[in-house]
């Protein structure tokens, strides 16, 4: 698993639920980025790394 490309993938989905045209489409980048954020804690987790508890995946709304 490539970490870089996890955070990466991550902020993109966050910069295009900002500027999401409708409300669907905010909702839907927060939720594939939200399950990033998990991958990425689950993996952080797994390694026993302290910055696991900052990648909590935010709540969709």
């Amino acid at each position: 698993m490539d970490l870089n490309q996890l955070y990466q993938r991550h902020q993109i989905l966050l910069m295009r639920a900002s500027s999401a045209s409708s409300n669907n489409a905010c909702r839907n980048h927060k939720s594939e980025a939200a399950g990033i954020a998990r991958r990425i804690e689950a993996f952080q987790n797994a390694l026993g790394a302290l910055a696991a508890q900052s990648w909590r995946p935010e709540m969709v709304r």
